[in-house]
C-alpha cells in the first residue's frame, strides 16, 4: 500500500538559525520550538504557551501536523519509535473477511475500527496490521487474561522480537508491548512517542474518561480498534472516529455463520410467573414505582438510574423503594420455571457443551447447586476458574454457569449450546454472549436460548438488547413454550 507516515527522526533543513526550529514530545503534547510564526493552517492545533516560549499541540494530532512541518523543520525529535520488520514464523492463512477488513484498514491511512464478532479472528487482524505498519506496537487489553493470551500469540508469531508487558505487576515497556488499558492510561505521558502503532482490543473501552488518555497523549500515527461491539450505552462511541478512526469494516455474526462461524439459531423461551410470584412482582413494581413518582425519576436513562441510587440512600423510603426494586428483579430473574426450562433444555441436547449466563450471582449459584455444574464468578479464585476451563474444554464438564465474567477477554472453550437466564440490556453483552458458542465445528449446530419471565420487565430489556434484531437465514427468534421440548425430557436433578 502507498499510505504511509513519514514519521522518523531526522534532519529536514540545515544551516542558518533553521537549527532551532524542531519538534518534540513533551508529556503528552507536542512542542513546536524556535518558529516565530506558525505555518498556514496549523493555527487549529497548535497553541502559544508563553511559559517556555514555543507551540504546543495535542500529541495525537502528529501525523496531521508533521505534514505541513516538513519544510520548516530542522530536526523532528518528537518520534522515539522505530521502524522494525516484522516477520510472522506462525502460518496465517486469512480468511477473505480478515483480508477485506485489512485491506479496508489500510486505505484508511492505518486509522481506524474493525468490527467483528467474537471468534471471527480479530486477533490475527492485528497481527496482520503489526506486519503491515512495520512500526514499534503497543497492544491495549481491558483484562490480564487478555494480556496472557495476546503475549502468547506474540510470544509465537514474533519470537526474535522481546515481548512487553505493562500492567499485572510488570513494566517491562518493549518494541512490542501489551498493556492493561488501566496501566496505559497511568503512564501514557512517558509512552506516548514510543510506539508508531496502536491496537485496541475490546476498543469499546477506550472512550470513557480515564482510559482516552491513551490515544490523547500518543502520537501514534497508526491506530486499530478491534471489537465486536463499538456501541456504548453513554454515546461515546461517536468518540471512536477522533480517538482511532472511522469504522473502516464491520461484519455481523450471521453474515459469517456457516463459514467462518458455526450455524446459529436464537430461540426465546418465555416462562410464566407462579400466582404468588405475580402478586409479588406487582406489589414491588407498586411500591418502587410510587417512591419514583414522587421524585419524578425515570428509569429510563443512566442518569435517572443514578438519581434513583442517590436518593434512595436519604431516606426510609427511598431504601424501601431500592429493596422493592431488587425484590422485583429477583423474582423475575430466579423463578423456578426458569429452572425448570433450563432443566429441559439441556436435557434436550444430551452430551452437548453449554455456557448458562445470569445476571447476578445469586442466581449463578443457584443453579450449580441445583444441576452440579460448576460456578464461574468474579469471586473465583484465578487457578479454580482456570481448572474449570481446562475441564471444560476436556469434556470433563458438559455445562459450566457463570454470572458476566465470561463476557469477554476470556478464551472459552468451545460450547454450542448457551442459555441466557438473565441479562442487561446492553447489545455489546448479547453479542458477547452469543460469541462464547459460535465457534466452528464441523456439522454444528449453534443454539442460544433466551429465557424470559413473561409481563415483566426482562421482556423490554430483551428487546433492547436485541435492536438491531440479527437478520438472515441463520438466525431466528422464535417463541417456545415447554411445549417445544421433548416431554420425556428427564426432569432436572434437584438440590
Amino acid at each position: 500500500m502507498k499510505h504511509r507516515t513519514h514519521d522518523s527522526p531526522g534532519i529536514y533543513r540545515t544551516g542558518g538559525d533553521g537549527a532551532a526550529r524542531q519538534l518534540r514530545f513533551d508529556r503528552g503534547t507536542l512542542l513546536l520550538e524556535g518558529v516565530a510564526e506558525l505555518p498556514p493552517g496549523l493555527e487549529s492545533w497548535f497553541q502559544y504557551d508563553p511559559r517556555i516560549e514555543a507551540y504546543r499541540a495535542p500529541a495525537h494530532r502528529y501525523s496531521e501536523i508533521i505534514g505541513p512541518l516538513k519544510g520548516e523543520l530542522a530536526r523532528n525529535k518528537a518520534p522515539r519509535y522505530q521502524r522494525r520488520e516484522l516477520i510472522c514464523t506462525l502460518e496465517m492463512n486469512p480468511y477473505p473477511h480478515q483480508q477485506e477488513a485489512l485491506a479496508a484498514w489500510q486505505a484508511a491511512k492505518g486509522r481506524g475500527v474493525v468490527v467483528l464478532p467474537t471468534g471471527a479472528g480479530k486477533t490475527l487482524v492485528g497481527l496482520l496490521a503489526l506486519s503491515w505498519a512495520r512500526r514499534d506496537g503497543l497492544i491495549m487489553v481491558p483484562t490480564l487474561d487478555l494480556m496472557h493470551q495476546w503475549y502468547a500469540l506474540l510470544r509465537a508469531a514474533f519470537p526474535d522480537q522481546e515481548i512487553g508487558l505493562i500492567g499485572g505487576g510488570y513494566h517491562e515497556p518493549q518494541p512490542l508491548t501489551i498493556a492493561t488499558y488501566d496501566s496505559a492510561a497511568r503512564h501514557v505521558e512517558r509512552l506516548g512517542d514510543r510506539f508508531g502503532l496502536l491496537v485496541f482490543d475490546e476498543a469499546h473501552h477506550l472512550p470513557s474518561e480515564f482510559y482516552r488518555s491513551i490515544a490523547e497523549f500518543s502520537l501514534a500515527p497508526y491506530r486499530l480498534g478491534l471489537t465486536a461491539t463499538p456501541e456504548r450505552s453513554d454515546g461515546r462511541d461517536a468518540d471512536l472516529l477522533e480517538l482511532i478512526g472511522p469504522i473502516v469494516y464491520r461484519r455481523r455474526p450471521e453474515q459469517l455463520a456457516g463459514d467462518v462461524l458455526a450455524d446459529f439459531q436464537i430461540r426465546t423461551v418465555y416462562v410464566d410467573l407462579s400466582p404468588a410470584e405475580r402478586t409479588a412482582y406487582q406489589q414491588a413494581l407498586e411500591d418502587r414505582n410510587t417512591f419514583l413518582q414522587a421524585n419524578r425519576l425515570s428509569l429510563s436513562s443512566l442518569e435517572g438510574w443514578n438519581r434513583f441510587v442517590m436518593l434512595s440512600a436519604r431516606s426510609a423510603e427511598g431504601r424501601r423503594a431500592m429493596r422493592a426494586h431488587r425484590e422485583a428483579r429477583r423474582i423475575a430473574h430466579a423463578t423456578p420455571a426458569k429452572l425448570r426450562t433450563l432443566g429441559m433444555i439441556l436435557a434436550n441436547h444430551p452430551g452437548a457443551k453449554a455456557v448458562i449466563f445470569t445476571e447476578d450471582n445469586a442466581t449463578a449459584y443457584e443453579v450449580a447447586q441445583r444441576f452440579l455444574i460448576p460456578c464461574l464468578t468474579h469471586q473465583t479464585a484465578v487457578k479454580e476458574r482456570q481448572d474449570i476451563l481446562e475441564r471444560f474444554k476436556s469434556s470433563d464438564y458438559l455445562a459450566i454457569v457463570t454470572s458476566n465474567v465470561l463476557n469477554e477477554g476470556v478464551d472459552v472453550p468451545d460450547a454450542s449450546i448457551g442459555v441466557i437466564l438473565s441479562g442487561s440490556a446492553s447489545a455489546r453483552e448479547f453479542v458477547q454472549r452469543l460469541g462464547r458458542i459460535l465457534r466452528r465445528g464441523d456439522g454444528k449446530q449453534a443454539v442460544l436460548y433466551e429465557v424470559i419471565a413473561r409481563e415483566t420487565r426482562e421482556e423490554q430489556v430483551a428487546g433492547r438488547r436485541r435492536t438491531p434484531p440479527p437478520t438472515g437465514h441463520h438466525a431466528e427468534r422464535i417463541e417456545a413454550t415447554l411445549a417445544l421440548f421433548d416431554t420425556q425430557a428427564l426432569n432436572p436433578p434437584k438440590a
